[in-house]
């Protein structure tokens, strides 16, 4: 499909509805770094709805891996990422599953500032999460949860997903260590030189949901000024498509930069192991 596979360094994001496999598809993603760099990789979820994506249950199911999960705590030591025992995680949930709307339009002005006070109390908490992951030498984030909306710019979960991608995934390990230490990153510069990464051998890869079920339809959808899609590096896919009497699923990888690409639309279907090709 993609003859280098994803590449490092850049966005890559897997579209598609509601249950069309994209979790699926992101858990086998993230736990393949295991044979590629030595550690799987890490979940960040911004799903706000009641229901889960069902991460953990998935990675059991089709990896045999049992997600470490990273808990929410009032206060956090930003040292304990020097600790792989007590920072090496596979999965944050930074939200309440709540049910509440996702678009900033939904909100009174004093529920938007009050959303973004609390959001910043947990920001230190994502920050260490991936930080932390990464002196470990994790190299890949997947980033799943985002629901739709009409327009990117309309939701606060691509507000906090534009932050994680400029401002963690693309940053320069010691600036981001000066972001998580503030105040006291000169009594931790040693710890964070011995801990050096290259930002650039990082993958970030965002599961996006998407109003469109169809996979004809994705094809067609236009790209607007400013869209998560513009910026990416490579944009893969999933939707549904009909032949007669039948509903199948399908992938296609509609924009990829770094190595060759297959242009075939790809059929699968969803096994108890995950998604098998056709």
């Amino acid at each position: 499909m993609l003859g280098g596979g994803l590449v490092p360094g850049v966005l890559a994001v897997v579209m598609g509805a509601t249950g069309i496999g994209k979790t699926q598809f992101g858990i086998s993603y993230a736990h393949a770094g295991i044979k590629q760099e030595g550690q799987s990789g890490i979940i960040f979820d911004l799903t706000t709805r009641g229901d889960s994506q069902g991460q953990a249950e998935y990675a059991e199911r089709i990896c045999d891996w049992k997600l470490r999960t990273r808990e929410l705590v009032d206060r956090i030591d930003p040292a304990i990422v020097w600790d792989a025992d007590e920072i090496r995680s596979d999965y944050l949930h930074v939200f309440h599953r709540g049910g509440r709307r996702v678009t900033i339009g939904d909100m009174q002005p004093e529920e938007w500032q009050e959303f973004k006070a609390d959001l910043m109390r947990r920001l230190d908490q994502t920050i260490a999460f991936f930080y932390g992951n990464f002196v470990h030498g994790v190299r890949r984030a997947v980033i799943d949860g985002v629901e739709p909306t009409e327009k990117d710019s309309d939701s606060f979960q691509f507000h906090l997903f534009d932050y994680i991608y400029h401002q963690i995934l693309r940053k320069e390990h010691d600036w981001l260590a000066r972001d998580l230490f503030r105040v006291h990153y000169r009594s931790q510069q040693e710890n964070v030189m011995c801990h050096e990464y290259d930002y650039r051998r990082i993958s970030g890869l965002l599961l996006y949901t998407c109003h469109e079920v169809m996979l004809d339809d994705l094809i067609t959808r236009p790209i607007q000024s400013g869209d998560v899609l513009s910026n990416a590096n490579t944009v893969i896919m999933m939707g549904k498509t009909r032949q007669g009497n039948k509903i199948g699923r399908a992938l296609y990888v509609a924009k990829h930069r770094g190595s060759a690409c297959d242009e075939s639309i790809l059929p699968y279907h969803i096994t108890e192991q995950g998604i098998a090709f056709d």
